[in-house]
């Protein structure tokens, strides 16, 4: 573990020390394009991002090659050779979009050649593990199309909710530590080898999300761009693909006692590809909504619009950061709700804890214009926002505020400005001054 820590550790400083002269270079180079209708922000921000999570994912590979337990895995995996093809191709395209736009189908045709190049280096399905069944094999072909389909569809997903700030990365960032927990139980807890690269993968990008968000919360400096979106779907997509068909469910039947128990308590375990598609499934339910939305409506389906998840949280009433964290909630709350029935031998108090805290996230869904007041006595150590108006509270934005009382003047300015009056009698009925 902690390794693992450490090459999360570099992954991340070396992406939040990049980010700025990242920026500065975007500026340069004039990739910030105009506020568009859709967009939420009001300034053009600059893009290329996805430059130093780029960085960050070199810097974290290299110092996992340098330590003694991870870097064996440099020379007896190929897969690591064959994400950094496929993350090279998606972050060159990515950065071609984001500074003078790339065609849609000309993006999905990289999409599908970077997933090919991986596919041929040996990232691809082998088998499907079902439970009660067994490891259904698939042939090369239907393996490769598998393969080239899922990394497009995560692909798309991260990038259709990078809409508002913060939120692609978090949403990264929370699956990637849910299937950083999956692939590092299979690993340490059961011997399964194979799962190594996967956890190795998601550790990295780990580091790389939180490297970069702080730079990217709400206002945001600088947009990842489809540089950086692009790539962290890919990277999700690979740590899913490479363990899947290479984890023999024979070893965990060996090691719980019988296939029944296996099956109950490491569900996930047999389908490990329906794992990565829960801790996205947000952002694969807005991919999938998107689609059909525009393609009823007679658009194509890469046609952009401002009706995804994140943009009708805002029209309910939500602000930028409450749309945010909420987005966040539930990203969490299916991630790690998956990884927990896995973990778990009974899953009925997983079940129960997660269906009182969906209740919880539907209260605060259907509550945006909620604003929580602070009681009296600690109103004035507490932003102006949560004070009681009566209580002297400061006027919020947007509010008009009241004119100062004119017993909260002193005798002597109270006289002067009795003297002077209010200057009504030098201005007429009609604005005009008097001789």
């Amino acid at each position: 573990m902690r390794e693992y820590l450490l090459v999360m550790f570099v992954s991340a400083a070396v992406t939040y020390l990049l980010v700025s002269p990242v920026r500065k270079f975007a500026i340069a180079a004039g990739a910030m394009p105009a506020v568009r209708a859709r967009d939420v922000h009001r300034e053009p921000t600059p893009r290329l991002g996805g430059i130093a999570m780029f960085g960050g994912l070199l810097a974290g590979l290299l110092a996992a090659s340098q330590l003694s337990g991870l870097g064996r895995m440099f020379v007896q995996s190929a897969d690591i050779k064959a994400l950094l093809s496929g993350a090279g191709i998606m972050f060159v395209l990515g950065v071609l979009d984001d500074k003078w736009g790339v065609d849609a189908l000309v993006k999905l045709g990289g999409q599908m050649i970077a997933a090919g190049v991986m596919v041929w280096q040996g990232i691809t399905v082998i088998a499907i593990p079902v439970p009660g069944y067994g490891s259904v094999p698939v042939t090369p072909t239907q393996g490769m199309l598998i393969s080239v389909v899922l990394v497009v569809v995560m692909v798309n997903a991260v990038n259709f909710i990078d809409g508002l700030d913060g939120l692609a990365a978090g949403m990264v960032c929370i699956a990637a530590m849910a299937f950083f927990l999956y692939s590092y139980r299979l690993w340490l807890g059961y011997g399964i080898n194979d799962a190594a690269p996967a956890a190795l993968f998601t550790a990295v990008l780990i580091g790389m999300c939180l490297g970069f968000l702080p730079h990217n919360l709400h206002p945001a400096r600088i947009f990842m761009g489809d540089s950086g979106s692009m790539m962290l779907g890919l990277m999700l997509a690979v740590a899913a693909i490479s363990i899947t068909g290479r984890v023999d469910p024979d070893l965990i039947v060996e090691q719980v006692g019988s296939k029944t128990t296996a099956v109950h308590a490491l569900v996930p375990i047999y389908i490990p590809l329906i794992l990565p598609l829960t801790v996205i499934a947000l952002p694969l339910a807005d991919l999938l909504l998107a689609v059909v939305r525009r393609t009823w409506a007679g658009k194509s389906p890469f046609a952009a619009d401002k009706q995804h998840l994140h943009h009708r949280l805002l029209e309910v009433g939500h602000s930028h950061s409450r749309a945010v964290l909420i987005m966040y909630f539930w990203a969490a709350l299916i991630a790690f709700g998956t990884v927990a029935v896995s973990v778990t031998h009974t899953g009925r108090t997983v079940v129960l804890a997660m269906a009182g805290l969906c209740l919880l996230g539907l209260a605060v869904l259907l509550m945006p214009q909620f604003r929580p007041r602070a009681p009296k006595a600690v109103q004035s150590f507490v932003p102006p926002r949560y004070r009681d108006g009566e209580a002297g509270a400061e006027p919020l934005a947007g509010e008009v505020g009241e004119e100062p009382a004119m017993a909260e003047l002193s005798a002597e300015d109270q006289a002067l400005l009795g003297r002077m009056g209010t200057g009504a009698t030098a201005v007429g009925p009609r604005g005009e001054q008097r001789s």
